[in-house]
């Protein structure tokens, strides 16, 4: 290349020569020369190489050449003309449009000697950040569950022997009122003997007579049993437990407290299978036998990743649409946020209360939700013009000659944009697609 560059300087200054010495100057003729660069071979006229036999081919003479000045529009680089003038689409003046020529020409050597890590010499369309309010809508997964405010437990208020059990598997539904178990309890028995007796025997002492009723009563006797046995005269042998709620059938726990946690949906054989409570068995007084959970009162249970974590608030509306039924969406608000992490979960739990009586979206379904109600003023910039190299957010900034690699800090992803913190300014000129400028064999480097 160093040849070449004598050659032209030495051609140069015989035309010059020619010129001042009062001659016409020579018409510039062809050159040829070989392909390969590190044979250095030119000649006025084609043949082959003498070093490596290749064809010489033609070579440019870039100082004979004129750059031809073109026209095109903004926003239609397709309409190019040979002069000023408007654009026959939108009518926006035409401007001059650079040749390629004048744009390496514009490239200075500094440039492309930097490292290919720190600087890149492109020309691609370039962005700066905007700042505006965003109406931001989060999306979030989830699945509905039972409203644990609605819970009712049914205990036994004596100890006892299961008799008859009416209720056979988990998950059965029952009615309020609707008779649950029979117990035989010897206490209950003897309870009812001495009422028995001061009827018989001292049927004027009333004060005993109504504390031995209302001894019955606290037991767990209801007003038609105890009725019947003070009509009958006999001791009846069981006392029959009824349920106070309407709902979904569970066992309680071991430990005789309530169990609010219905058990897991997903296995089917826990919902056909048999209860572990049998007849013959015996329960403690004050043991919680069942669970009644109410399927018309539920919630939805919405997951928030930690991105979004930040614009959730209690009150926002939610549009709430069941996967297995699209159809019966409904819109509600968050009521409660889970001030806790779950167990194996990162992310933040938010509870829709709903009226799941006319809706029937069966329990444990999944759902897909939209929160909306957040507005958020913000600087954005698109998601394409910010590169993500692990723990670090770069984007190319516009300098002379090309782009250098500049950390900024950013904020949450909305749509097509994400929000920017820190590390830019609204006059910087950003690279609008980060990702033609990556070098796959090359680590950005950035300077904090």
């Amino acid at each position: 290349m160093l040849l070449v560059v004598l050659f032209f300087a030495a051609y140069s200054c015989n035309n010059n020569k020619d010129s001042h010495s009062g001659h016409q100057p020579e018409v510039a003729k062809d050159m040829y020369t070989c392909p390969m660069p590190e044979d250095s071979v030119f000649s006025e006229k084609p043949g082959k190489c003498p070093k490596c036999g290749m064809d010489l081919v033609k070579m440019e003479m870039s100082n004979h050449q004129q750059d031809k000045v073109e026209y095109t529009c903004p926003m239609h680089p397709e309409i190019i003309k040979d002069k000023p003038g408007t654009c026959p689409i939108c009518g926006m003046d035409l401007v001059k449009k650079e040749t390629d020529s004048k744009k390496v020409a514009d490239i200075e050597l500094e440039s492309l000697l930097k490292p290919t890590n720190e600087f890149v010499v492109s020309s691609i369309p370039v962005t700066t950040i905007v700042q505006r309010g965003e109406q931001i809508e989060i999306e979030a997964l989830g699945n509905i569950a039972y409203d644990t405010r609605q819970v009712g437990s049914i205990s036994a208020r004596v100890a006892g022997r299961i008799e008859k059990l009416y209720v056979r598997y988990r998950y059965q539904k029952i009615t309020k009122g609707q008779k649950i178990l029979d117990i035989y309890s010897p206490e209950l028995l003897t309870a009812q003997q001495n009422l028995l007796f001061l009827l018989k025997n001292d049927s004027g002492n009333t004060s005993f007579i109504e504390a031995a009723k209302e001894k019955l009563l606290l037991l767990g006797m209801s007003i038609e049993q105890l009725k019947q046995v003070m009509k009958s005269g006999k001791p009846s042998l069981t006392i029959s437990v009824y349920s106070n709620y309407s709902g979904h059938i569970h066992e309680a726990s071991n430990g005789g407290g309530m169990n609010t946690e219905p058990r897991n949906m997903t296995d089917i054989s826990l919902i056909t299978e048999e209860l572990s409570l049998k007849e013959g068995m015996y329960v403690q007084k004050g043991q919680s036998v069942f669970t009644v959970f109410n399927p018309n009162k539920a919630w939805a249970i919405l997951n928030i990743y930690g991105d979004n974590q930040s614009l959730i608030k209690a009150g926002n509306t939610v549009r709430v649409v069941p996967e297995t039924a699209p159809n019966k969406y409904f819109t509600a608000a968050i009521d409660f946020i889970e001030p806790f992490y779950r167990k194996e979960s990162k992310t933040l739990t938010a509870r829709v209360y709903f009226n799941n009586s006319v809706l029937k979206i069966p329990i444990g379904s999944q759902v897909k939700a939209t929160i909306v109600g957040n507005s958020k003023e913000a600087f954005w910039l698109p998601k394409e013009s910010v590169l993500s190299l692990g723990m670090e957010k770069i984007v190319f900034q516009k300098a002379d000659g090309g782009f250098k690699a500049v950390k900024v800090n950013t904020g949450i992803i909305h749509e097509k944009h994400i929000q920017i913190l820190s590390g830019l300014s609204t006059t910087d000129s950003i690279a609008a697609n980060a990702q033609y400028l990556m070098d796959s064999e090359s680590f950005i480097k950035v300077k904090n």
